[in-house]
């Protein structure tokens, strides 16, 4: 397995997996397709962008990255994990994770966020195994469906 920065060459993969993601359903709060444009601005050279990186082996495993989030405390990221539903606890995330630390330490933070519908279980192991604890809980946080799903926000902190 490969992990790197991402690029603008991997925006058309990305977008893709992201997009199978959404439409599959239950483990992202995102509900609406993006755009290659959309993909590119968020996760790869946006200006809120923080870092970004693809782990791949045979194709696209998975992206995470971490971008700056206005309502987050100074010296915090907002962190973004998406893996092939194919091919989660194959040790992308893991992957990922240990490069995205790194580049958040070099960019100064010293903290990261992850928002989490409640009713994500993967979502929520995964954060849970790497280190993050809950900080706060919306309970009545609904899709544009209306149906009640609530989130939990999570912190790591570097």
């Amino acid at each position: 397995m490969i992990v790197r920065p991402a690029t603008l060459a991997d925006v058309p993969a990305m977008t893709a997996l992201l997009n199978r993601i959404i439409a599959i359903g239950g483990t992202t709060a995102h509900e609406q397709p993006f755009s290659e444009a959309s993909v590119h601005h968020h996760y790869v050279e946006g200006p809120a962008l923080i870092c970004g990186f693809v782990a791949e082996a045979d194709g696209l495993l998975g992206f995470q990255a971490v971008g700056v989030n206005p309502d987050l405390p100074a010296g915090w990221g907002d962190i973004g994990t998406f893996v092939d539903t194919d091919r989660q606890r194959s040790g992308a995330g893991a992957a990922l994770f240990a490069a995205t630390c790194a580049a958040s330490r070099a960019a100064g933070l010293i903290a990261l966020n992850a928002t989490i519908r409640a009713d994500n279980i993967p979502g929520l192991g995964f954060y849970g195994r790497r280190g993050f604890v809950d900080y706060a809980h919306d309970p009545d946080y609904a899709l544009k469906s209306g149906q009640v799903v609530g989130r939990i926000s999570r912190r790591f902190d570097l």
